[in-house]
């Protein structure tokens, strides 16, 4: 029996309700609670400007700091990981609700609640659907040069979107499109308010300058006291300077979605779930220690899943894992989601009692806060990386950016998707065959991947060509099926034209190390059982070389 090393924790199995508290230790305790109020500096200021890109009231942003986060710790499986909103799914968001017609005007808001309850339900259902068909590995296999391509996309489309604000105009442009965005940019130097821009690029400067040199500084908490700060005791708001909505106090109040929404809303869903679910298990694979349990795709399909159906009954934002927060929460310490639930206690101490303080933030001080995260997003290093690593990553990621900028988001996501599965299915679609064994006249055929219904006759034409290239020719094959672990009527149709086929050159077919699971349903097959009868299906290489070593069936 193997003993834990001394001073490790004792972990029992972990269940699905607060898997991150299996084996808590006392002394995790102040590094959780230091580590949910340090995220929480970053997480609710950010949060409520993320909500301004969706033209959204900045109480959405702050209640999504509360339901869904609250959710997914008691269901999610990464020990630091912080869920609210980012960037990206703000943006899908404003997208989204754009193209159904729901937001863009203050006069639409009510609309654009009911419609981003019903689109917050949705992004759930989706994940959780995803969940009880197992996709969470399917939906790992697009690729990083897909999430490049539109997180660039994403950061200048944002970005452009920000600069009218940033000069004085409060209308938000960022769900129109990177092209209406950069014609609103014209419009605006008509009528810069200077004190604005002065806010503006002392706001910027302050998170460029804290975020490069003392990263553990909550910048965006800076910036937003200081905002307020300069309304209650320097008066810019009478020089010009436009305010945010007022703030209402308390907590969100239940809502219903509205149905009517449903049809409209439904791609941008997917894309959104999309991205929540590729964004929250890359933060929490990237943020996890050695030490801690291997991230369960399924499990942070559920725990995602779960936390936007709650939060949609109570007008929160689609939620997913973010990087920034994350970070904060484990470089303060954080040991398990001990310190959501304190960000969480937070955030609700925020809405109960400052609605009237945050009602003085400036509108600039929160454009400049998304302006600085998003630009973030433009990783062009990374895409000249590329460009001389895999030219076809960087070919993905630029054509997935150009789509985003012209077409628009969700249909870069789309494109994106597509081009990835393509890749896949191309790649999968490739034969991986080796001889094995050798005896004369026969040769043992491995398949290095399995056979499915988009591969079996690119197999089937491989393992014919390979028998007719032997020289000298060879008068049986022993197919090795090792990898099958799942069988279709499309393969085993395919194998029994490659018997044929084969048959017709001299050769024989075996076939071996077919796995139970995939047997149970061949033998339902009249063809597969004429093999078995006939000694030309063996458990193994060896018997099968055996076999076609004798006389021919």
């Amino acid at each position: 029996m193997t003993t834990p090393p001394a001073g490790a924790p004792t972990r029992p199995r972990a269940s699905w309700l607060l898997p991150t508290f299996a084996g808590y230790r006392r002394a995790w305790l102040t590094p959780d609670i230091i580590g949910g109020v340090s995220a929480g500096a970053v997480v609710v200021p950010q949060a409520m400007a993320y909500a301004t890109i969706a033209n959204l009231p900045v109480q959405v942003g702050l209640y999504t700091c509360i339901v869904p986060m609250f959710i997914y710790a008691m269901l999610g499986g990464s020990r630091a990981m912080s869920v609210s909103t980012t960037s990206t799914i703000a943006t899908l968001t404003a997208t989204t609700l754009v193209s159904a017609g729901v937001a863009g005007s203050a006069s639409s808001t009510g609309d654009a609640l009911g419609s981003l309850t019903t689109l917050t339900l949705l992004v759930g259902l989706i994940l959780l659907l995803a969940r009880l068909f197992r996709l969470g590995s399917l939906v790992e296999n697009i690729s990083g040069a897909t999430v490049l391509g539109l997180k660039i996309g994403v950061g200048a489309t944002v970005a452009v979107g920000q600069l009218p604000k940033l000069l004085g105009e409060t209308y938000n442009f960022s769900g129109h499109g990177f092209l209406r965005s950069l014609l609103a940019i014209g419009e605006a130097f008509d009528s810069v308010n200077w004190p604005t821009l002065a806010l503006s690029a002392g706001s910027i400067a302050v998170l460029v300058l804290l975020k490069r040199f003392a990263p553990k500084v909550p910048g965006s908490l800076i910036v937003v006291v200081a905002g307020i700060l300069l309304v209650a005791f320097a008066g810019v708001a009478e020089r010009g300077v436009d305010l945010i909505e007022p703030v209402p106090g308390g907590l969100p109040v239940p809502g219903l979605p509205d149905v009517g929404q449903i049809p409209a809303l439904v791609p941008g869903a997917l894309a959104i779930a999309v991205m929540a679910f590729l964004e929250s298990a890359a933060v929490a694979r990237g943020i996890r220690r050695a030490t801690e349990p291997q991230i369960d795709s399924d499990q942070e399909l559920l725990a995602t899943g779960a936390a936007n159906v709650a939060g949609a009954f109570f007008t929160t934002m689609p939620a997913a894992g973010g990087f920034s927060q994350s970070a904060v929460n484990q470089s303060a310490g954080a040991r398990t989601q001990l310190s959501t639930f304190v960000t969480v206690a937070l955030a609700i101490l925020v809405a109960l009692f400052l609605g009237p303080v945050l009602s003085l933030l400036p509108e600039a001080t929160l454009a400049a806060m998304v302006f600085v995260a998003v630009i973030g997003l433009i990783d062009i290093r990374q895409l000249a990386r590329w460009a001389r690593i895999s030219p076809t990553d960087f070919w993905i990621a630029l054509v997935v950016a150009l789509i985003g900028l012209t077409a628009g988001l969700l249909a870069a996501v789309a494109v994106g998707v597509v081009v990835t599965l393509v890749l896949v299915l191309r790649e999968l679609n490739i034969p991986r065959l080796s001889i094995v064994a050798r005896r004369e006249g026969i040769i043992a055929v491995h398949l290095g991947r399995g056979l499915y219904t988009a591969n079996a006759l690119a197999n089937e034409r491989a393992i014919i060509a390979l028998a007719r290239a032997q020289d000298p020719p060879v008068t049986a094959v022993v197919l090795d099926l090792e990898r099958m672990d799942v069988i279709t009527i499309t393969v085993l149709d395919a194998l029994a034209d490659l018997d044929r086929e084969l048959s017709q050159l001299g050769i024989t077919l075996f076939l071996v190390a077919l796995p139970e699971r995939a047997e149970r349903v061949a033998t339902k097959v009249d063809w597969y059982r004429r093999l078995a009868s006939v000694g030309r299906v063996h458990a193994t290489v060896e018997g099968g070389l055996t076999a076609a070593s004798g006389p021919p069936a």
